[in-house]
């Protein structure tokens, strides 16, 4: 059985993925190939690339399923949520529920835009419950037998967050919390309150937050500590004007671009620490109601690295699988997988070792385009340590090799590298070469078996998903990637997973004594990661990184 999954919802993040007798090939979001980061555009490029890749035609597909369930779900919840009160019934939402009713409608939830652009097919349209197509994208790559599952967004149709119980390859749901009652909701509000964008720069707020300190109160806008948590969605959106209530009990919005104040780290703390509770609140009544310590997270919230990581370190919890695509993008993994659920089937169990889903090109694609823009090149004899080298004495590495990376992280297949041991690398990356702001923190990658050495709690990372402290004696040794508040989002590298990143790392080791990089994805601010060699390139230039190592390639400026 051949399977499409597709994540449309004119919300943000299209994306598809393939799966092959229940073997994921192929996975890769639309902004990836369009460029415009965030896409919520039919994900016409992303199917265009998963079919090309497997060698698929469109008529030897049995299923092109979407991860939302038929239009109208969503806006009879909206109609459900203005005649209780829950959220305000004015005119421009309304209008907003209104048209997007409409045009979902008209495009029968996609499937006519997938008729019109690949032609007709005799696979079947299927529409999947949004928060079932999360769950099912985290526990069937979990490797959990039995596992509670826990999906927290901003919305889906109509679920906020919702709870599973994965057992022997099925999914029985617990419960559902319903929209506007969403610790995403709450989040997404206080990012924009803080002068960034909604559901894109929510990172922000989680690395701004351990700049400041307790006190601020938002406890008008969420009881965290509540079994499940309360949102107070009408104060969000007081009387239909968005940050009223915010404004007048924690002063005036920050706007876009302006200073950092200490009362914005410190509402950024709060709202942080809120998230925290309210997660795990969610994770211990799920505990509770599976009878199982094995937790798989799922939906955008589970993106939150630092609340993840305070979740395992809880003692709460045995194990925990989050999904490396755990936003909307990854619902398309889920939704490909939904057929297994039919007549009483199971899920094929298959555990996700690493997220090289997407698109690679070989050496003759590369040096067609380093000739095309008549770029002065060298080819390397030994990448890795050719690398290292260039590592060891300080230079900003872009690195452009393999299958590119499926979910939001880089993973040493679309990064820029740099030496975690200077001090000043930090400044230097985020003011040269990423062009973003200076609080945001770097990750580091380091072999997996190096990092108990630099970790209090080394347990498997491969995701850069999970926060974990540096130890107190290491800090000084990788400061640049060393949180403020000595904190760390490791990447653990396994040989077996990827050889060539490994061994770059390894022989940075033997070089500097420290088989630890610093890693932050190969994009500049606003821009999604690279996609192909011309992107790499363009971004290379565009920007102070000191050589590009594409391939088996190496460019210095």
């Amino acid at each position: 059985m051949i399977t499409l999954g597709i994540n449309y919802s004119q919300m943000h993040d299209s994306s598809a993925g393939l799966v092959r007798d229940g073997e994921l090939v192929f996975a890769v979001a639309e902004e990836r190939i369009s460029r415009a980061k965030h896409d919520a555009r039919f994900p016409q490029n992303a199917i265009r690339a998963c079919l090309d890749f497997a060698g698929v035609k469109v008529e030897q597909l049995d299923e092109v399923c979407f991860g939302w369930p038929v239009p109208g779900e969503t806006f009879r919840h909206d109609l459900k949520c203005y005649a209780s009160g829950k959220m305000p019934a004015n005119y421009l939402n309304g209008l907003n529920s209104t048209l997007h009713f409409v045009s979902m409608w008209h495009q029968r939830g996609g499937a006519k835009r997938f008729a019109q652009i690949f032609g007709e097919t005799n696979a079947r349209m299927r529409f999947v419950e949004h928060h079932l197509a999360h769950a099912i994208s985290a526990y069937s790559y979990s490797g959990f037998a039995d596992a509670a599952v826990v999906v927290m967004d901003g919305r889906g149709a109509f679920e906020a967050t919702s709870i599973w119980h994965g057992r022997d390859g099925k999914l029985e749901h617990v419960l559902t919390i319903p929209f506007p009652d969403s610790v995403g909701y709450f989040y997404s509000e206080f990012t924009e309150y803080l002068g960034f964008q909604r559901n894109s720069d929510e990172w922000k707020v989680m690395g701004l937050a351990p700049y400041g300190k307790a006190g601020v109160d938002v406890s008008a806008f969420i009881d965290s500590d509540a079994a499940p948590y309360r949102v107070h969605a009408r104060k969000l959106v007081a009387n239909g004007a968005p940050f009223a209530e915010m404004v007048k009990l924690l002063g005036p919005r920050r706007v876009a671009e302006s200073e950092i104040e200490e009362r914005h780290k410190d509402v950024a703390f709060a709202v942080q620490d809120a998230c925290e509770a309210a997660m795990m609140s969610v994770v211990k009544m799920a505990v509770e109601k599976t009878k199982t310590r094995n937790v798989c997270l799922a939906g955008g919230v589970a993106l939150n690295s630092k609340a993840n990581g305070k979740i395992l370190a809880s003692g709460a919890i045995e194990k925990i699988f989050v999904q490396p695509a755990a936003s909307d993008d990854g619902v398309a993994l889920g939704a490909a997988l939904a057929p297994y659920l039919d007549s009483g089937g199971r899920l094929p169990m298959r555990e996700m070792r690493h997220a090289y889903l997407g698109p690679e090109f070989d050496d003759a694609a590369i040096e067609s385009a380093l000739k095309t823009y008549k770029l002065k090149y060298s080819r390397l004899s030994d990448v890795a340590a050719a690398a290292a080298e260039l590592l060891s004495k300080g230079k900003i590495l872009g690195w452009f090799q393999g299958r590119m990376e499926f979910g939001p992280r880089a993973l040493g297949s679309r990064s820029i590298l740099a030496d975690p041991r200077d001090p000043e690398m930090n400044a230097k990356v985020n003011n040269a070469v990423k062009f973003r702001e200076w609080w945001r923190p770097f990750a580091p990658s380091m072999k997996k078996e190096s990092a108990a050495e630099y970790l209090e709690s080394a347990g498997d990372s491969p995701f850069m998903i999970l926060t974990a402290q540096v130890r107190a004696e290491k800090r000084a040794v990788i400061p640049s990637v060393t949180h403020v508040d000595g904190s760390a989002r490791p990447q653990t590298v396994e040989k077996e997973i990827n050889p060539l990143y490994w061994r770059l790392i390894d022989e940075f080791g033997k070089r500097t004594g420290v088989p630890v990089i610093m890693n932050t994805s190969f994009n500049l601010r606003g821009e999604a990661i690279v996609h192909t060699p011309t992107d790499a390139i363009r971004t290379f230039f565009s920007s102070g990184m000191d050589a590009l190592v594409i391939g088996s390639f190496v460019v210095e400026k």
